[in-house]
Formats: structure tokens, C-alpha cells, sequence
């Protein structure tokens, strides 16, 4: 668990866009080993070509307990895993009281992320540090997308608990809270074009800059937390949000 990400082995799901595939990108830049685990190759294919000894694909889903088990499998051939990301994730707009848009959804953000962890732990290297994805809005309300906010609040929530469980072993377990951040999960909403340019417009003006972040920008505090560098940190949720949570 160093600073220096040389030939360390990463893994990281939902790696095909977004954050996670910034992440992907920034853990190549640097020198490491990068098992990516997401449906389709997408944008991975373009770093395949650049990265061909350094990056490895799986495809799955994280709602697939028997491709997960596969994911171990081939992370078992390539070594040790030194970094764990469980950054899949998905959003729908729906009532807060649809149980069934709440079970789609923690079914990725929550389960999903959840046994990516447990799958992987027998694999991971001692020390070794863990990082899921959850989200700003757990600290805030947001009509529509109740099911989702509640999704990834008790994915922090048990990550705080298994940090604790696991510190003794040498795992490090975090969490990184996005703000808006322009990724493909905005289109999965289902808004017509000008409805999403309305709330895109209204979030805006409680940034900073009045721009969303960039997924890079996210994927370096993920790599900040994964580093030797937050060696001191644990069970930690770090908001990365443009100020948004200050007013």
C-alpha cells in the first residue's frame, strides 16, 4: 500500500465510464495493474490498446454472484490485489416509497458493492486498502431519488462498521462521497433533454465555480485515499462536492 502504484494489482468494477474509468485511467498512468470489471468493454478499449500489458478485462455484473466469483478467479491469477474500488453503481427516478426502485437499486449501489468486497477479500493483499463509492447526497434530500440516497447511505454506514472489523487485518476501508459530477449516470434518469439542462442549471448555482466536477477529479481523491499517503485514515466518507453540502 504505497504511493508509489508501480506493478501493484487494482480492482476496480463498473470501470467501463465515468469515475471508474477514470480511476482505471489514472492507476495505468501510474504505473499499475489494472483488472476491470464491468457489462462492456466501452471506453476500456481504447486503454486497452495503449495499456495491453498493464490492463486486464472482465466482463460481469455485480448483481451476478457467479461472475464476481470469476472476477476472483482471474484476480487470483494475477496476484495479490493491493487496491480494491466497488465503484459500480446505477440511479433511477422514482417515489421515495417504491420499494422495488429502492431493491434495483441497492441491489448495485449497496449488495453489489458489498459482496465485490467479500468475494474479493480472501484475495487481497495484507496490507491493502478499499475504497466504495457513495454519494453527497446522503447528507441532503432530493425528490426522485430517494431510493438511490438511501442505497448508498447504508452503504456508508456499513462501511464505517466493517472498517472496524477489518483494520486489524490490514485492510483499509473509505469511502468518497461524488458531488455533481459530469458522468453517463445523469443520462440513465430518464429527463427529457431540457428537463436535465433545468436541474443541471439550478445544481450549478450551488457550486462554486458553477461547473460540475470532472470524473478525473474524483478519481484523484480515490487514488489519495488508496495510497500510502491516507495511510492514517479509516472508515472515513470524504464529500468531494464543489461546496454544494455548505449551502
Amino acid at each position: 500500500m504505497s504511493t508509489n502504484f508501480q506493478h501493484r494489482l487494482a480492482v476496480v468494477t463498473g470501470a467501463s465510464s465515468g469515475i471508474g474509468l477514470a480511476v482505471c485511467e489514472l492507476l495505468l498512468q501510474r504505473g499499475a495493474r489494472v483488472l476491470a470489471f464491468s457489462r462492456r468493454l466501452g471506453a476500456l478499449e481504447s486503454q486497452q490498446a495503449r495499456y495491453s500489458e498493464q490492463l486486464h478485462w472482465c466482463a460481469g455484473d455485480v448483481t451476478d454472484i457467479d461472475a464476481l466469483h470469476a472476477l476472483a478467479e482471474r484476480a487470483g491469477r494475477l496476484g495479490a490485489v493491493d487496491y480494491l474500488v466497488p465503484n459500480a453503481g446505477i440511479a433511477r427516478l422514482a417515489p421515495g416509497c417504491d420499494l422495488q426502485a429502492f431493491e434495483q437499486q441497492w441491489q448495485v449501489n449497496g449488495a453489489g458493492a458489498l459482496n465485490t468486497f467479500a468475494v474479493l477479500k480472501p484475495h487481497l493483499a495484507r496490507p491493502a486498502s478499499v475504497v466504495f463509492i457513495s454519494t453527497f447526497l446522503r447528507q441532503l434530500g432530493f425528490a426522485g431519488l430517494g431510493g438511490y440516497i438511501a442505497s448508498k447511505a447504508a452503504l456508508s454506514a456499513l462501511v464505517r462498521s466493517l472498517a472496524l472489523e477489518h483494520a486489524g487485518e490490514g485492510l483499509r476501508l473509505n469511502l468518497v462521497s461524488p458531488g455533481p459530477t459530469a458522468t453517463p449516470i445523469w443520462g440513465s434518469l430518464g429527463l427529457a433533454d431540457d428537463a436535465l439542462a433545468g436541474v443541471a442549471s439550478e445544481v450549478n448555482k450551488r457550486l462554486v465555480d458553477g461547473e460540475f466536477l470532472s470524473p478525473q477529479a474524483i478519481a484523484e481523491v480515490v487514488l489519495f485515499q488508496l495510497s500510502n499517503g491516507a495511510r492514517g485514515v479509516y472508515g472515513q466518507d470524504w464529500v468531494v462536492d464543489k461546496g454544494y453540502t455548505l449551502q
